[in-house]
């Protein structure tokens, strides 16, 4: 009954406000490059109002009657223009305002800007699109960023200072986004969720983010898809797939739409690898965005995506060479079998915007993500593991001589998952003078069905490997072995899971002043409860309160400082792999893992050669408790699902950035991080997450006598992470690293059209823009190892860990255009 009244009150209202006898102004301001301006002042007589982050705006002024308007912005110059419109006229005005040369250094130093003052780091679409990487998008980009790590280019996932995978926060339109459960490597991702076709801004938080964001321990990505003011196309395509995009706008513009289509083929990279395969993956998914303005204060808007990986592979075999130049080792595998995979995930967002007035907007958002994933596999796999023949003019050079070792592995799995993820969550935002008030309630309903069934069997020397602690116990090849056969792993569960949470935030901002400083204050607290039941599993029900605050201070000194701290304590109740321990088993009473946050971070801006640059600076604490330790395997993470660990964090995190080349923004990043854990107070060891020092450059340049031919290059050098330790080996004993990750890919783009370079004749008549690009990805064929496969040898009982190498040097040709 309450839901049905709300909507008869919401349909008087907007009834109500369309027959206003005043006429209306509404349109989306833009800069030189088409992108949207957030901020922009509009005057009318004695009322205003200011452009949202879409730059959207809504202008009532008094019908039949001359109307100056004016558009005022500190990065910009003045438009103004006279209206005179009808009673209830609706007129759509999309000035284009240009940039201010004499106010440039007023907007670098200008620190009231939102972003500025959070602690958010804005990413341009632009260069998100031009970045070269094994995986470009978004994700690509946020690795150039301190803080950020990820040691495998075939994967989008990534940790931020000490957490792991699960710990980020991805939103797109105000809606939170999910991700695959079941995927293992990053061979098998294929595509991130987030469209780069379809980007118009992109804002990172990588700690002390406020209330009003999820409960998650490491990192908020903030996406905002376009709003389209005109037709246009956009492709993009390369050896590794393409994209499409196409954004429309009715007639009467209030219809908007914007719908993307990709498709992905990981074959160049994974058939440049050393394991030499038969790869036959489909990575393909539709996305659309549509905006339907009803009236000037009521819009409604959908979010959609289909996507569906199939990912089939058959390793054919492997030679990895290791060990040192006087002892050269080599493990040579043999494969038989295949895996095949699938995952097809569906979502749908509905978001209504209602805008009471210019200091009031209330949001009604509901949304629905499905998934159903297949994880199926049969491979056997026989090794030789021995020394390595060196003789320099020997015909078998490079093929192992003597054999220390031989066995074999056969490895089945049979997983299923099938998800339903429903959500409905009411939002506000009310502006009283200097203050602003944001609060949301939302429900979640999480519907999880899962079939676990894994086995390995490991057989060295003909001797079948048992786990180690059988009984009787296993002396093989010593003592013959009288117990039944067991595989060496034996993972076999079926969960139907249901979880509801209730979820609710409140918080407050305020600008203001402490004698000549501008200062801003933020304080929030967010409640969360979740209660998890399921066949065979026992119901439980937890709350926690999450306070977080933030203060920023732009002193009166004649040098351009802000500085900002940031605290708070953040939950992360457990989500459905959370609850599962190593034997497939829910644990329905893991308790939500507890972090304390104090972030200090300071931003300079000056400038140098006469142009603008800044300096970020943060330093943070992490103190963690009831944590969940995991494993990680490439990109699978296993939880022991018992809270039986503390663990610390801290760091410091820097970043310049600015016109290195004049026209052009690059910047270089620099990373320390200490991050260990105390499991069942054993003592304090590295987190599989440590990555203890991080050096980072984005950096973009052309030919100053051709502009046209750019180049762009991203470099990234990660100290090594933990390297893992065998199954039911105590981490405590294995704690060695990998090597370091070094990693620098370099495109080329020949831009033959685009704003500054229109025909109107030729073939080239039809493009607004166009460029055809040549990549490197890693340069200079660095062997990177993601993890380490443990292979025994029988006589000495020694595990050896054989490195699992990544993508060597691979060439790429692409081409963008836009219509």
């Amino acid at each position: 009954m309450r839901q049905k009244y709300l909507f008869f009150v919401l349909f008087f209202l907007i009834a109500f406000s369309s027959f206003s006898q005043n006429a209306t102004i509404r349109g989306i301001i833009l800069n030189e490059n088409k992108q949207p301006i957030e901020e922009v002042s509009i005057k009318a007589n004695n009322s205003g109002t200011v452009t949202n982050k879409n730059g959207f705006f809504i202008l009532e002024i008094p019908s039949n009657t001359d109307v100056s308007v004016e558009f005022t912005h500190l990065s910009y110059k003045k438009v103004s223009s006279i209206f005179n419109l009808k009673n209830g006229e609706e007129l759509e005005f999309n000035p284009v305002m240009k940039t201010s040369v004499e106010q440039i250094s007023t907007i670098i130093i200008n620190t009231k800007r939102r972003k500025d003052v959070e602690g958010i780091i804005t990413l341009q679409p632009e260069v998100i699109r031009k970045i070269p990487g094994a995986n470009a998008g978004v994700e690509n980009l946020l690795l150039t960023l301190p803080g950020v790590s990820n040691n495998n280019e075939l994967s989008t996932q990534y940790s931020v200072r000490g957490g792991n995978y699960d710990e980020n926060l991805v939103y797109v339109n105000d809606i939170q986004v999910y991700r695959p459960f079941l995927i293992r490597s990053g061979q098998q991702e294929g595509l991130s969720f987030v469209n780069t076709n379809m980007v118009q801004n992109v804002d990172f938080s990588a700690g002390g983010f406020q209330a009003k964001y999820g409960d998650k321990l490491s990192s908020v990505l903030d996406i905002t898809y376009k709003t389209p003011y005109q037709f246009e196309v956009n492709a993009d395509l390369s050896l590794l797939g393409g994209g499409i995009s196409i954004e429309n706008i009715s007639k009467d513009s209030k219809f908007t739409s914007i719908v993307g289509a990709r498709y992905r083929d990981n074959s160049l990279l994974v058939n440049a690898k050393e394991t030499e395969t038969n790869f036959n993956p489909t990575f393909a998914d539709l996305q659309a965005y549509f905006t339907y303005k009803f009236t000037n204060k009521f819009h409604l808007s959908f979010l959609g995506n289909a996507s569906i990986n199939k990912y089939n592979y058959q390793p054919q075999t492997r030679q990895t060479n290791f060990g040192t130049l006087s002892d050269p080792i080599a493990l040579l595998v043999f494969y038989n079998g295949q895996e095949k995979d699938q995952y097809q995930t569906y979502f749908g967002a509905f978001k209504g915007t209602y805008f009471a007035n210019d200091d009031l907007t209330l949001k009604l958002i509901a949304s629905t993500y499905h998934t159903t994933e297949e994880e199926y596999f049969d491979i056997l796999a026989q090794y030789r593991l021995g020394e390595v023949n060196t003789n320099i003019g020997d015909e078998d050079i490079g093929e192992v001589e003597f054999s220390e070792g031989i066995g074999s592995q056969l490895n089945h799995g049979r997983n299923d998952l099938d998800a339903l993820i429903t959500n409905i969550e009411h939002k506000g935002d009310f502006k009283i003078a200097d203050n602003r008030i944001e609060w949301s309630v939302k429900y979640t309903n999480e519907d999880i069905r899962d079939r676990l069934v894994e086995w390995e069997v490991i057989d060295s020397a003909g001797f079948s490997i048992r786990p180690p602690k059988t009984v009787p116990s296993n002396e093989q090849p010593y003592i013959a072995y009288s117990g039944p056969l067991e595989p060496f792993q034996n993972v076999r569960a079926t969960n139907n899971t249901q979880i509801n949470r209730l979820q609710a935030y409140a918080q407050w901002s305020r600008r203001s002043t402490i004698g000549n400083s501008d200062v801003w204050y933020n304080a929030g607290v967010r409640v969360h409860n979740w209660s998890v039941k399921g066949e065979g599993i026992s119901s439980s029900n937890q709350t926690v309160f999450s306070p977080r605050a933030q203060f920023t201070i732009k002193p009166d000194w004649e040098e351009d400082m802000l500085f900002r701290v940031a605290t708070g304590l953040y939950y992360q109740p457990p989500f459905y792999r959370e609850l599962r321990d190593a034997t497939g088993t829910v644990q329905p009473n893991v308790k939500a893992q507890k972090s304390f946050h104090l972030v200090l971070g300071n931003d300079y801006s000056f400038k140098m050669w006469d142009r603008p640059f800044k300096l970020t600076s943060e330093v943070y604490y992490k103190n963690l408790s009831d944590v969940n330790p995991y494993t990680i395997e490439n990109v699978r993470i296993r939880y022991r699902a018992n809270n039986d660990a503390k663990a610390y964090a801290y760091g410091l995190d820097m970043r310049l950035n600015g016109e290195f080349v004049p026209g052009t923004e690059s910047w270089f990043s620099f990373g320390y991080l200490k991050t260990e854990e105390n499991i069942e107070n054993q003592g304090y060891i590295a987190r599989p997450t440590d990555q203890r020092l991080k050096f980072a450059a984005l950096f973009q340049d052309y030919v100053p006598n051709m502009p046209h031919l750019k180049m762009y290059l991203n470099l990234v050098y990660n100290t090594g992470l933990p390297g893992g330790s065998p199954s039911y080996a105590d981490p405590y004993i294995y704690q060695s690293r990998l090597p370091d990750y070094k990693r620098a890919d370099l495109g080329l783009q020949l831009v033959l059209v685009d704003d500054k370079k229109q025909f109107k004749n030729g073939w080239k008549k039809p493009f607004k823009e166009l460029s055809l690009g040549f990549e490197i990805f890693n340069i200079f064929d660095v062997q990177n190892s993601i993890t380490n496969t443990w292979v025994r040898d029988v006589y000495s009982k020694r595990q050896f860990a054989i490195p699992n190498y990544l993508t060597p040097r691979v060439f790429n040709v692409r081409t963008t255009m836009k219509f």
